[in-house]
């Protein structure tokens, strides 16, 4: 018996843009916005489903030191939720660990891979554990869980931690699904090493819209730098493909992200 392979198909990465539902997983309430709100919105413009999943509750983040760090995470709930809706997104869940205490890599994944199996999308996005120089650890924990529960949960027998749907004013009201559910494709945001870029030209207004709901995280002065930057790079990441601004993210398969030693080439030819 012999087999075929498309090896074109093979070493490409997934389309994204084809997605029915996805989940966005952020650390911290503004990290899907800063990092990929361009696509969000032009997923959700072309009828995809978007689905939040906040890691932290972002209670270190208040630019005035002098409010609470409970009265932070409860404003930054309220904040996160409608800078999501600006872009599109519908439903919105919370795991309400503290802010810069990420740790424990597998119990994060646990948690997210039961996130996973009741939304049930077709690409989960994060941001990319592997970016050259990043100190933050919510970013790297956040990130390398996300990628195991990428690959663990469409397996059978990988056991959830404890309850898999955190709790939140917007959860739907049945219990979670639990049963197995293997993503197509996972994408990661503050990348290096983009191999998919998406033409932002027409939500980059709402990205920047979105990011100032942040308020009291990002002040005028970080936000005129936000524009000033991305827009920049978004040129860059445009150029010669027939478009203006575009936002990349580096986009791989579950066969990339496990023992394939050209995971990092894959849609590199660009």
């Amino acid at each position: 018996m012999s087999y075929e392979f498309d090896v074109a198909a093979l070493l490409s990465p997934p389309d994204i843009l084809q997605c029915k539902r996805v989940l966005c997983v952020q650390p911290h309430p503004d990290d899907n916005e800063i990092g990929m709100g361009g696509v969000i919105a032009a997923l959700s413009d072309r009828g995809c489903e978007v689905h939040y999943l906040t890691v932290t509750n972002g209670d270190k983040g208040h630019i005035d030191k002098s409010v609470s760090p409970e009265e932070t995470a409860m404003i930054l709930l309220d904040e996160g939720r409608a800078a999501g809706r600006a872009l599109g997104a519908k439903e919105f869940y919370f795991l309400g660990h503290g802010d810069g205490l990420l740790s424990d890599v597998l119990g994060l994944s646990k948690e997210i891979a039961g996130v996973i199996r009741h939304v049930q999308p077709d690409a989960v996005f994060c941001p990319d554990p592997h970016l050259p120089y990043e100190g933050h650890w919510d970013h790297i924990v956040t990130g390398r869980a996300t990628s195991h529960a990428f690959q663990m949960s469409g397996i059978a027998h990988f056991r959830l931690a404890g309850m898999p749907i955190p709790y939140g004013d917007e959860m739907p009201a049945q219990p979670g699904v639990s049963a197995p559910w293997q993503v197509k494709a996972i994408g990661y945001y503050f990348t290096a090493r983009p191999n998919t870029v998406v033409d932002i030209t027409d939500t980059f207004e709402r990205k920047m819209a979105s990011i100032a709901l942040h308020t009291i995280q990002i002040d005028a002065q970080t936000l005129a730098m936000y524009r000033v930057y991305f827009k920049m790079k978004g040129e860059e990441l445009a150029a010669g493909r027939g478009f203006e601004i575009g936002e990349g993210l580096k986009v791989l398969s579950k066969l990339h992200t496990h023992c394939f030693v050209d995971a990092d080439n894959i849609g590199m030819d660009r």
